[in-house]
């Protein structure tokens, strides 16, 4: 088979691929920015797909060739910033000596934490059974379908894992991971602690970048990020929409301002989930 035809096939493979996969989010997450972001790009590879030929034929017009270029520009530099996120999630983990850790929400499953925050509240159990002392915060409000505040299911998991109920506190008001941690220094300040106080906030890694931003802004000033894996049919989505978060806010520096604000519940997946 000739190389052209090889590339047709796989870009046929390419297209259903990302065809099922959009129809299972379709079945199996509520609507966010970043299944949007999946399902505009399986549309665009479908398309080609389809119409391969009489696209390819036109890129090579003048105007095509204008198209062409901008779009692979803004393809190359998406790329860059997916792999921004993939790698700056790891490139500053705890140390040890902290005292605190601020588990930050992802959604429920009416009253059980979904898929995605589990990923986070058993990266944050390792690290509390390591370290005994640490007194742990679990912050999340409560979502429009969700049974109870973020917060107090995160805290019943973490017990029912066998941590102490007295090491672990719930943070239930915050809608945004601003508001995790401003919320959360409130809660250590009425117990002895302040914004000097050594912190490790665990995230799943995509979001670790964004969130210890978020973390200074609220006034903290020595911050970790305890990474934790995303599930992997979460990964595109997740990636996808938190390389468009992290331009917005190098751009804007908050999701409180700009012209996404009356999207932030879809822009910040931090309080969303995906799967069950």
């Amino acid at each position: 088979m000739k190389s052209a035809g090889k590339a047709v096939v796989l870009l046929y493979l390419v297209a259903a691929a990302l065809v099922v996969y959009s129809v299972g989010l379709v079945f199996t997450s509520n609507f966010n920015m970043g299944n949007l972001m999946v399902w505009l790009l399986t549309a665009a590879v479908a398309g080609y797909a389809i119409w391969h030929k009489p696209v390819n034929a036109w890129l090579h017009t003048g105007p095509g060739r204008v198209v062409g270029l901008m779009l692979g520009v803004l393809a190359a530099a998406y790329l860059l910033l997916v792999g921004f996120v993939a790698i700056s999630g790891y490139t500053n983990p705890p140390t040890g000596q902290e005292q605190v850790i601020i588990v930050l929400g992802a959604g429920l499953r009416r009253d059980k934490p979904s898929t995605l925050l589990r990923y986070r509240l058993d990266k944050a159990y390792e690290y509390a059974v390591e370290h005994p002392d640490v007194l742990v915060i679990t912050s999340g409000g409560q979502g429009r379908d969700e049974w109870v505040p973020e917060g107090q299911a995160m805290r019943d998991y973490l017990i029912e894992k066998g941590l102490d109920p007295e090491r672990v506190l719930a943070e239930t008001a915050s809608t945004s991971t601003e508001e995790n941690f401003a919320f959360s220094l409130r809660i250590l300040q009425e117990h002895g602690y302040d914004t000097d106080t050594p912190m490790v906030y665990v995230s799943n890694a995509f979001h670790c970048y964004r969130a210890g931003r978020y973390a200074r802004m609220a006034g903290f000033t020595t911050v970790h990020a305890l990474a934790a894996a995303t599930p992997w049919r979460s990964v595109l989505p997740c990636y996808l929409r938190e390389a468009l978060a992290l331009a917005y806010y190098w751009v804007f520096k908050t999701s409180a301002t700009g012209p996404m604000h009356g999207m932030v519940g879809l822009l910040d997946l931090n309080k969303r989930f995906f799967y069950k």
